[in-house]
Parts: C-alpha cells; structure tokens; sequence
C-alpha cells in the first residue's frame, strides 16, 4: 500500500479511495432518507453496504480506466512535465466532475423514482432537449456546477496537502513497476464486466433494500446493456400449446366466438347490434394517482373536477395501470396487451400495423388523431402511433417523422402556445388543439377518435400564473393546475355541436411514483378512470381490471360487432372468478386476482404474496405453488410476447 500511494499512481489510487468515499457517502443519505420504508437490523445495514461496496469498487475501477492507461504509459521522461500536469489536471478533474456530479444526480433520481439509475435513465439520454431543458427548468444549473467546481478544487488542495500530487509528479517510477500496480486494476475491471451482474445486489424482497445495496452508475450500463429482454430465456415457460390454450380460455367472453380453431389464433368475433359511431376523446393525464382524489380519501381539494366527474360518469375505482411509464400507458390503453418485459412496444422496432384500437376504428371510418403537446419523437411515441393510422399533431421541434410511416402532421404554431416548459405546452393549450381538430372532424360529418396525452403534471410542474391557489414547482401545484385544466376542456367542449354525440374516456397513464416496499408496488399502479357522457350514465365499477380493459368496456357499452385480438375484456361480461389486472415493470411482472398477486421475474421466479387492499399491505405466501395462477400469468406473458417478437401481432393483410 505504501508504495502504491507514495509513487506515480499516488493520484491514481486517491482518486479511487476518493470515488468509494463519496459512494459511501451517497448511500448513508439515500439510507436515511429511506429508513422508514424498511425495518432496521443489523444484518440487512451490514448486507447493504457491504453488497454497496463490492459494486462501488468495480464502479471505480472503470471510471479510473482512462487515467490508469495515462500514468500506465507515458514515457518516464515526461513525468512531472507542464504537459503531464495538464494531462492530469484535465482527466482527473473531468472524471472528479462526472463523479461528483452522479453522485449528485442519484439524489434528485431517487427522489423522483426511489430506485437508483435504471433503463428510465438510460431511455432519457436519448431526448437531450427534454431531458436538458426540465433539468435546467427544475435545478439552479450555475449553482449546482459552481459547487462542483469549488468540490473539484478542494479535492485538488487536499490532494496536495497530503502529499498526493507531489508523489505524482515527481516519483519517476519505471514503466515495469507502474505495470505491476496497474494491470491488475484492468484484470479487476475486466471480471466485473464479465462475471458480475446488477441482479447480484438485489437480495431483498424489500426494494428500497436491494436498489440501497447497488451502485447508480453500475445500475446505469447494466440497464444500458439489457434494455430488451428475451421472454424465453429470461423467464418461466409453458410448451407453447399450453399457453395458448390457456389464454384462449381465459380471453373469450360470452358474446364472442373464435374465428379459427387454430392454436394461436386469438382472433374473435364479437357480437353486437349497434351502428352507432359516437365521437371519443380519451384524455390520458400523466401521472395521475388514484390517491389524488377526494374520492379515495385526498385531504388537499386538489381534484375537484374529477371528483365531480365521478359522480356524473362511468366510474372504475378499481382499475390499476400495467407499468410506471407513459410508454407502457399508451401500450395498454392503445393495444391492449399485458405489459411485456423490457422495453414498452412503443418504444420498439418494427412496432408498425399492430392490431390495436385503432384498427377497430379505422374499419369504422374513424378520423384518428394523436394529440401531444411536446414533441412527439420523445420516446418513439410519434413513429408509434403513426404506424398505427394516427395524425400527428405536436410541437414538431424539428425532428422528421419516420420514412416508414404514411401520416399527416400538424405541429402546434407558437402563437396557438401560451405557455410551454420542457414536456411540452400547458394542458389549456393542449386541449385548444384538440377541440380544433374535434371541430374540423365534425365539419367533414367524420366520427373522430382522439388520444389526448397531457404533461402539466411533470417535473419541473410549472403552468400558467393566475389559475390556481398554489405556486408553482410543486407537484400538487400540478396535479390541481390539471384537474382545473380538464374542468375547463369539458366547460368548453359543451358548448360545441359535437359534443352532445362525443364519449369522454379520462384515464391516469401511470401512477406519479412507483416506490414501495416490494419489487412490485400494487397501490402504486391504482389509478382513476371514467367514461364520461354516454348516454348520461352514471355508475360505479367496482370489479378488478387493468388498463387494458378500459376500451372494450366502452366498446361493450356501445354493443359494436367487430373482431378483436385485443387482450382486453369487458369488464361488464367478467364473472367474479375472471377478475383480475396485469402489473409489471421493466423486469418484474405479475398478474393480480383476487387477493393474490402472482409475480414472475427475469430470473424464472415465482412468486405469490397476499394482497391486502384496505391496508395496502403484501406478504409472500410460502405455502404451496398454486399451479393455476402461476400457469395463467405465465400465459399471459409468454403469449404477448411471442405474438410481437414473431409478428403475430400485426394486422392481416386482405
């Protein structure tokens, strides 16, 4: 040790007992900060850290790589040089900077999402202009990189002060010693690459335990290097004739029949009598908990709009969204499916003529528009939705629709926008665009379906001044901003000739966090939904559903004859033993029924916890595997995602 910290990888070695240090620091916060979501002992505080600083020493190691080959290779003649002091100067501040600086992101990340880094990270370098400009709309930027600065220099000055840097610049070690105190550094780094998976450090069924136990900059490429995961070969199977044969028992409802005998075939044809083609307007709001509301035990009258709605509408109070993503909202509620794992279907290649919502509308001459207030090339939703039949109407902000789809767009021009931040224009605004285009639909005598996706109620949650009560940059400022919002959409939309024949669908994308003590956070993906005016029906549904089955409901309600391959049901035909919601994440899936969650997991896990809805509380169920429930979730998911890896999904050709 001593001639490692008193010869030229003096520096090198401090920079990375410096990373460790800060490491450490980072997770004794993050573990006050989480200390009441887990019961404190001494074996998982010892388990945490201890799993903690087996992935911070393989972090440091790749973050000292670029360095380590300098002070590896430069000719001994040059050591202590200006051009080594600058050399160094340069790639250990660059690298102090990025360190501090994640170390300082972990925090605002976790704040948002209670995980560290993951493929919502990895998703988001992708879109630098929202992801630049809500960061710099959410954070004092010159102040946060002034502090870096001033760390950065303080490091430096304690560097000296020790000794660091004069052992580095004027120890002249010979190239075949500084070879044996550096290569292993490589050969240690190379086993982490190789050998050593994020899935090692997740020992808890306590999430907040497990994410405390990783690095965020391990979490990060791990996430970067498995954004898509492979059902087959990361998760339990059925022979495939099996699942099917289960799906198919569980899908078909009393006025449907299949249209083939053929194994895979999920096609049906439902029975209905009705011509009607009422206009539909489905307002997705982001990130819109059930827990907002009044209606579910809300003290903060943040939401009285939508509380009135529930009185005056079609009601769901048991619903629960498939994923913690808008992407994963717009699949369920686009096309119906369970949520596969990985990355969502919007998101994903060759995601184009899926059988969807849409194709049921397009048979009825339905004008199909997708309405975004940002710039619709985030998250591949505009190449998504155009490849479904959609109009595109966004802020266009420069980047081309996709060669591969036939659409019209129509960007928002900056004197329809009174206000906009990084996500995009203000929900008001957003709502002026699609009562222009319901008017211009109406003109042409055209049912018009519209997906409406709003974004007020998103960090940095800012809107217009004057409009409500609380300031801005809160996220209850936001979520009372887009209640009064919808409020006066549904105000305006009264007044218009459509609207007496127009179906209002209001629906959460997902819920505004996932945290939670377990891998899968139940009450974290309730959301509200409703259907509102049709035919002034007023009710309360109260049975067990997903996302997924909101649309055939209201298809159910208009009594349509179509053919559907939708994984949706009528919630209205379930019998009791038929209810159930499809969860999952990112890796993590399960199916709810009853009051038992199964999970399956990318390790081929089974899983069953008891579900406690008054309480909110899960205990994994340890007794025997109950083979029915595990062989139906399975079904579920293996069949989704076999049918959109082997094209099964796409519509058929006539």
């Amino acid at each position: 040790m001593k001639v490692l910290f008193k010869s030229r990888t003096s520096l090198l070695f401090a920079y990375l007992f410096t990373f460790i240090l800060l490491s450490f620091a980072v997770r004794v916060g993050l573990y006050l900060w989480s200390l009441p979501n887990f019961s404190f002992s001494v074996f998982s505080f010892i388990k945490i850290f201890g799993v903690g600083l087996f992935y911070d020493i393989g972090v440091a190691l790749f973050f000292s790589l670029i360095y380590a080959l300098y002070v590896w290779f430069i000719p001994k003649k040059l050591i202590g040089t200006l051009f080594d002091k600058i050399c160094t100067f340069f790639i250990v501040g660059l690298t102090l900077f990025i360190t501090i600086f994640a170390c300082i992101a972990e925090f605002t990340f976790w704040d948002e999402f209670s995980t560290r880094f993951n493929f919502i990270a990895v998703d988001y370098l992708i879109y630098t202009y929202e992801v630049v400009e809500n960061i710099n709309e959410s954070y004092p930027i010159p102040l946060i990189i002034g502090f870096l600065v001033l760390v950065i220099i303080g490091l430096i000055l304690l560097y000296k002060k020790t000794g660091v840097l004069k052992n580095t610049f004027q120890q002249k070690t010979p190239l075949w010693l500084r070879s044996m105190m550096i290569m292993p550094l490589f050969v240690l780094a190379s086993l982490y690459v190789f050998f050593v998976k994020n899935t090692g450090a997740e020992w808890s069924q306590n999430l907040y335990e497990s994410e405390l136990s990783k690095n965020g900059v391990f979490s990060f490429f791990a996430a970067f290097r498995s954004n898509e995961l492979d059902y087959n070969t990361f998760y339990a199977t059925l022979p495939e004739n099996e699942a099917y044969h289960l799906l198919k028992k569980e899908l078909i409802q009393r006025n449907e029949k299949y249209t083939s005998e053929q194994i895979d075939n999920i096609r049906r044809e439902v029975e209905g009598t009705s011509d009607r083609k009422p206009n539909i307007v489905m307002v997705v709001i982001e990130s819109f908990s059930a827990d907002f509301l009044a209606r579910f035990g809300n003290k903060q009258n943040i939401t009285p709009n939508y509380d009135a709605l529930t009185n005056e509408s079609i009601f769901f109070n048991n619903i629960y969204a498939t994923g913690t993503r808008t992407v994963r909202g717009m699949e369920a509620l686009t096309l119906s499916v369970p949520p596969t794992p990985g990355n969502s279907i919007v998101r994903r290649p060759n995601n184009d003529n899926i059988f969807s919502i849409a194709s049921i509308l397009k048979q009825k001459n339905y004008d199909l528009k997708f309405v975004y207030g940002g710039d619709g090339y985030f998250d591949n939703m505009n190449t998504f939705f155009g490849g479904q039949g959609f109009d595109i109407v966004d802020r266009d902000r420069g980047n081309p629709l996709s060669d591969n789809i036939k659409t019209k767009r129509y960007p928002i021009k900056d004197e329809d926008v009174a206000f906009e931040n990084a996500w995009g224009i203000c929900d008001e605004d957003l709502y002026k665009q699609s009562l222009k285009f319901a008017d211009s639909a109406y003109q042409k005598k055209q049912p018009f379906f519209q997906f409406v996706m709003t974004t007020s109620n998103h960090k940095p949650y800012t809107f217009p001044d004057g409009k409500i009560d609380l300031k801005q940059g809160e996220r209850e400022s936001a979520v009372k901003y887009t209640d009064y919002a919808l409020g006066k959409f549904l105000a305006e939309a009264k007044n218009k000739p459509w609207f007496e024949n127009t179906v209002f669908v209001v629906v959460a994308d997902h819920c505004a966090s996932s945290a939670g003590k377990w891998e899968i956070n139940i009450e974290k993906h309730h959301i509200p939904a409703l259907i509102y005016n049709l035919d002034n029906r007023k009710e309360e549904i109260g049975k067990l559903c997903s996302q997924i089955d909101l649309l055939p409901t209201l298809l159910g309600y208009l009594n349509w004859n179509y053919q559907t391959e939708l994984y949706g049901k009528d919630v209205n035909k379930m019998a009791a033993e038929d209810e159930r919601a499809l969860i999952g994440n990112y890796r993590t899936l399960g199916l709810l029924k009853h009051n038992v969650f199964t999970q399956i997991d990318d390790r081929k896990n089974v899983k069953f916890f008891s579900w406690n809805n008054q309480d909110k509380s899960m205990n994994e169920i340890k007794a025997k595997v109950n083979d029915s429930l595990k062989n139906l979730t399975i079904a579920y998911y293996q069949t989704a995602s076999e049918r959109f890896k082997n094209g099964k999904m796409k519509q058929k050709s006539k």
